[in-house]
């Protein structure tokens, strides 16, 4: 009998455990618009989960870069997901408005941009909070990339000075990987 009720409470706590276990998909965040979204409506797809600043030394280069792997593989169920920060230099002090329109202005960004946040510290938003407990990498500086795979996992994490030409590669893994499983899906 005390054997059966162990048994029965050890499924209880396990069912618990993977309930409560979270991934970046679970959380919600508002748009660079101000509307409250779900970050579930991105999962099955792969992420790239960027801190962008307008006024930084990185912004163009990365700028352009991210808007040309949104380019090239935002058709293949992938996605640049921009939050700006204003926590380093700060170098993202304009409104969430000036801040979209500068980017689409001057970069014709196309993918989705999240309104301003804390990324490090007691007040980073809870996405971020989650991006740095499971990759064990926190953003020191603007332009840190957080790769999530379709089940939002995170897969990797690089800091500003790593150019894209190191990471796409890892990206493309992941949505190849996606496409092939959707085909043996059909």
């Amino acid at each position: 009998m005390v054997a059966a009720v162990a048994a029965a409470w050890l499924l209880l706590w396990a069912a618990a455990c993977v309930q409560s276990e979270q991934d970046f998909y679970d959380f919600k965040a508002v748009n660079i618009r101000g509307k409250l979204v779900s970050l579930e409506k991105y999962r099955g797809s792969v992420s790239l989960v960027v801190n962008v600043a307008s006024e930084c030394g990185f912004t163009d280069q990365n700028y352009r870069a991210l808007q040309q792997l949104q380019r090239d593989l935002g058709p293949y169920h992938f996605n640049v997901l921009a939050f700006p920060c204003n926590q380093f230099g700060q170098q993202e002090p304009d409104t969430n408005r000036e801040i979209e329109n500068f980017a689409r202005r001057t970069y014709s960004v196309s993918f989705p941009m999240f309104s301003k946040i804390a990324v490090t510290g007691s007040g980073a938003h809870p996405a971020f909070k989650y991006l740095i407990q499971t990759s064990g990498k926190e953003p020191t500086w603007n332009f840190w990339k957080y790769l999530v795979a379709p089940d939002g996992k995170v897969v990797g994490a690089w800091d500003p000075t790593v150019p894209m030409q190191e990471i796409k590669p890892r990206i493309t893994e992941l949505v190849a990987k996606l496409i092939l499983q959707r085909r043996e899906e059909l």
